[in-house]
């Protein structure tokens, strides 16, 4: 680590309490994250880790009206949804809060009448758009239009998700309000704002000069774009009804930026943490760390002390706010230190396309456990393997089933099973004495000894692929060991090497267990369980004497299960179904076709009848030759249903049929009528049925 930090205060992007997240969010911020915290209690570190709902901004009363309900109701929904998500997949939060808690809105206020008590903010009047017909003022999130980057006709006016550019209201090209769908006027609205430019020397001395070795090169990249292209004054305030109440008296109908607040949120949630250790509530020191006895206040030491490290994990469209806009926050306000990184990852795509929940087009948290409960450590795997961490990586489901299959399988849970296997075959599950060590044995624990190290550098350079590449080496350095030694062919002549062998094993599973915590922490608990291994800190492993001879082992099990390809293949149909079901729900049904009389309407005989025969028509493709007994008759109708029903499905079937439409010759037959179908938006033919059989000839009026 490039400075001996007294403490670490990590932070994790707050999700929008908007809807469920996706797994392209765990791979964007929070896995990395928490493989780092994992990592940093190992060694003992003092760190404390927090996320939370964010749960202000146009999204939530967005998603109220999309939903029927309150923003109330739609927080409480999915942060709940969201929080046990995070919990079963691992993430070891000391809290999730939450930004519509009161202990968030002091905070957030307080530092806003700091700011504004120190004459950091501006009171500007500005024109903004405004909804003639809403009659409101439109944030940001209510305008949408064209990106002036992309040319995407749907970007919103902060942001535009195709291309992920932050824009403002003026750049979009015809832009129209979402609550209206009418062009949006400008009226005159004050607001107090952020002088950005003013801050653009320390940014450049912050980021460009202190930071260009160490920060990754996109998020360098897209800091030194901001700052080249010249900063521009920031409202930090809007006019909406759901939000923080801006504290001023003159500031009627005004709410603090999303933006202003949320981030504030990480020290809210740390506020909260400390309020609730200094009453004594157990909950929120185990199992992650035992903070002792502390005060309430004690915070600030993780907030507004040099000697913390602070650290934010975030996905790359937020880099502007974390890297620009609240270390300016923070630095202005003067009392907190700025983040030492922010190790943001680019975006993670599925299946050849961008990940979307709005278009059905991602895998959502809860859909995965409810589809692998038993599995949080093998996506944990598959996306760290593929982290975003300098472009767009891709998921794919293949991908995951080879990932499981051929490396957590094959490789790590094969060393572990066979070391362990062939202990309890041998040596009564006992830890093996250790002999003469050959020249073989000698290697391999001079490698053990070095990749403990070798991970532990790439987590600290925030390189968590080729972190996760090094704990696999490490399995791959256990069964290649088991390979070239053979202990099962040698047990019918030497014992005391097979012994010697099978100690060396499983003292490199007793490092694995400890090693792949961060990274698979289930793994690692069960693990553990099987060799009855106590706790270890990071800085003794390496070792090849972490378990001692004689040790009593625990019973071998499994530690992961082979995926069949039928369950990959559910997965595929069950992603694309989604999709096509969204796509079909947003498409718009056709336009009602000119008006009828009544008289015209009644002058049409709609029946119920019903399928005799069937058959198909040669040379047609599209044709069938149906014989219908009407309840009238039985005559011969035409229908162009061959692309989507088998002749023999369709026999004795009930069908709805116009009986007096005039007859006419198709492909030579006389058709006598028509049978009525629904056109689904895919194009797909749906019979129009009766929901309980009726008597041939029913009228349908």
């Amino acid at each position: 680590m490039s400075k001996n930090y007294q403490r670490y205060m990590v932070t994790a992007a707050l999700p929008y309490a908007n809807g469920p997240k996706h797994i392209g969010h765990l791979a964007g911020a929070y896995i990395p994250a928490d493989v780092y915290v994992r990592y940093l209690r190992l060694n003992n570190k003092d760190v404390v880790f927090v996320s939370g709902s964010d749960e202000h901004g146009t999204a939530i009363p967005n998603q109220a009206l999309k939903e029927n309900t309150t923003p109330k109701a739609i927080i409480d929904k999915y942060h709940e949804l969201i929080r046990d998500c995070f919990e079963k997949l691992g993430m070891s939060f000391d809290i999730y809060h939450r930004t519509s808690e009161q202990i968030h809105h002091e905070t957030s206020q307080e530092f806003f009448l700091q700011m504004h008590k120190k004459g950091l903010l501006t009171e500007e009047t500005s024109e903004q758009y405004y909804d003639d017909e809403a009659k409101v003022f439109l944030a940001d999130r209510y305008i949408v239009g064209t990106c002036p980057k992309c040319g995407h006709t749907n970007a919103y006016g902060d942001q535009c998700e195709k291309c992920g550019s932050t824009l403002s209201p003026s750049e979009l090209i015809n832009p129209r309000s979402t609550l209206s769908g009418k062009p949006p006027v400008l009226r005159p609205t004050k607001h107090w704002y952020l002088p950005l430019q003013k801050y653009e020397g320390w940014l450049k001395e912050w980021i460009l000069v202190s930071h260009k070795e160490d920060w990754r090169a996109n998020v360098y990249g897209q800091c030194k774009s901001w700052i080249d292209a010249g900063l521009q004054p920031r409202a930090m305030t809007r006019d909406l009804d759901w939000g923080i109440k801006v504290p001023l008296p003159n500031a009627e109908g005004k709410v603090l930026y999303v933006w202003f607040d949320a981030p504030i949120g990480y020290i809210s949630a740390t506020r909260a943490l400390f309020s609730e250790l200094a009453k004594g509530k157990k909950e929120f020191s185990t199992p992650k760390r035992d903070f002792g006895k502390v005060a309430a206040d004690d915070w600030k030491k993780y907030w507004q002390d040099e000697e913390t490290k602070l650290v934010h994990f975030i996905g790359k469209d937020n880099i502007v706010f974390h890297c620009i806009i609240f270390p300016i926050m923070l630095h202005a306000e003067g009392e907190y230190i700025v983040p030492d990184n922010v190790p943001a990852n680019e975006f993670m795509n599925l299946e050849g396309d961008k990940m979307s929940t709005s278009r059905g087009w991602s895998i959502e948290m809860h859909e995965y456990l409810e589809d692998f409960p038993d599995k949080p450590d093998v996506l944990r795997y598959a996306l760290l393997t593929n982290l975003p961490e300098t472009k767009d990586s891709e998921f794919t489901w293949r991908d995951f089933q080879s990932k499981n299959n051929n490396e957590l399988v094959a490789i790590f849970g094969n060393f572990v099973n066979r070391a362990l296997v062939l202990t309890q075959k041998y040596f009564d599950n006992k830890i093996p004495p250790v002999g003469a060590l050959t020249e073989v044995d000698k290697k391999v624990i001079a490698e053990l000894k070095e990749f403990p190290s070798r991970i532990a550098a790439s987590i600290e350079g925030y390189r968590f692929r080729e972190a996760t590449a090094s704990l696999m080496d490490l399995a791959r350095l256990g069964n290649k060991y088991l390979a070239e030694t053979e202990p099962w062919k040698l047990s019918k002549t030497d014992m005391s090497r097979v012994g010697t062998i099978l100690n060396l094993a499983l003292q490199i599973s007793a490092n694995l267990a400890v090693v792949c915590e961060p990274f698979l922490p289930f793994t690692s608990r069960k693990l553990k369980e099987m060799l009855a291994q106590g706790n270890t800190d990071w800085a003794n492993t390496g070792s090849a004497n972490l378990l001692k001879e004689g040790h009593q082992l625990g019973e071998p099990k499994l530690l992961f299960e082979k995926i069949e390809d039928s369950v990959i293949e559910a997965q595929i149909k069950k992603l694309n179904d989604k999709k096509n079901a969204m796509e079909l729900a947003s498409t718009p049904a056709d336009p009602a076709k000119p008006e009828v009389s009544f008289d015209d309407f009644s002058k049409m005989d709609i029946r119920i009848g019903k399928i005799l025969k069937a058959e198909a028509v040669e040379k047609s493709k599209k044709l069938l030759k149906l014989q219908v007994d009407t309840g009238i008759d039985v005559r011969t109708v035409m229908s162009g249903i061959a692309e989507h029903f088998s002749p023999e499905s369709i026999i004795g079937k009930q069908v709805t049929l116009l009986v007096n439409l005039a007859p006419r010759k198709i492909m030579g037959i006389e058709s006598q009528g028509m049978i009525l179908m629904a056109s689904d938006k895919d194009g797909k033919l749906r019979m129009l049925q009766p929901s309980e059989a009726v008597a041939q000839g029913s009228k349908v009026s």
